[in-house]
């Protein structure tokens, strides 16, 4: 299933999540830019599991080395098709979700989702020595607070049925639901990452990102610097 488009407005101009598409964008053209030292320079700012989990692997990077793809790593990607599809969903779920906390608390939001993702990654790929790069983990989080804040949006989906495709409106638990489904399910069937997909950091991104925004409502505007 691919969302086309959902039925709620924005509160207000999705700032942050443009922004945020656009720093991606920008990321995505700096790997490209790399050549020859691509593969260097994802294992540098990917998120790698071997190196935290092995002793004689981690002695080749400072702290801060080791710090930093928790962050990085959202924002690279592995060819332009994972860009696009990211920042389409993105794109479609991630203004409702800023236009509800606010600009502010749902940048910090994205981020500790996408931080969670790769913590939930790490957890249970604990000796991969393949780099994990994207998006989707913290646009997992994102789409569980669209989940628990507009359950019943219509989203307009393109569904391929065998050799033809159709447009229906399928409500947003349905869409979403149907797509947690299917993350645990492979990650349940499978193990390590599959095809490339590191589908622990959908998972756990998802379930952090329903956890992150029952916090977040309780926390005032106003008490993070938020301007409204």
């Amino acid at each position: 299933m691919i969302p086309i488009r959902d039925t709620n407005r924005s509160e207000r101009f999705p700032v942050i999540n443009v922004g945020i598409i656009a720093v991606t964008v920008l990321a995505f053209i700096i790997e490209l830019l790399q050549g020859r030292g691509l593969r260097e320079f994802i294992y540098l700012y990917g998120l790698v599991p071997a190196r935290y989990a092995e002793a004689h692997v981690a002695a080749h990077f400072t702290t801060s080395q080791q710090m930093l793809p928790f962050l990085t790593s959202l924002f690279l990607h592995g060819g332009f098709l994972h860009l696009v599809g990211n920042m389409w969903f993105l794109y479609i779920f991630g203004d409702n979700v800023e236009g509800r906390l606010g600009h502010i608390r749902y940048l910090v939001f994205y981020v500790l989702c996408g931080l969670a993702a790769g913590a939930s990654h790490l957890v249970l790929n604990w000796h991969s020595n393949v780099p994990t790069i994207g998006a989707s983990g913290a646009i997992a989080g994102v789409m569980g607070a669209y989940l628990i804040l507009y359950p019943r949006a219509k989203i307009l989906t393109l569904l391929p049925l065998f050799f033809f495709f159709t447009f229906i409106e399928v409500p947003a638990f349905i869409f979403l639901g149907i797509w947690f489904l299917f993350q645990f399910l492979i990650a349940a069937g499978t193990s390590g990452q599959p095809g490339g997909i590191a589908w622990a950091a959908h998972i756990g991104g998802f379930l952090f990102g329903i956890v992150f925004l029952k916090l977040f409502e309780r926390v005032p505007k106003r008490g993070i610097g938020e301007k409204i």
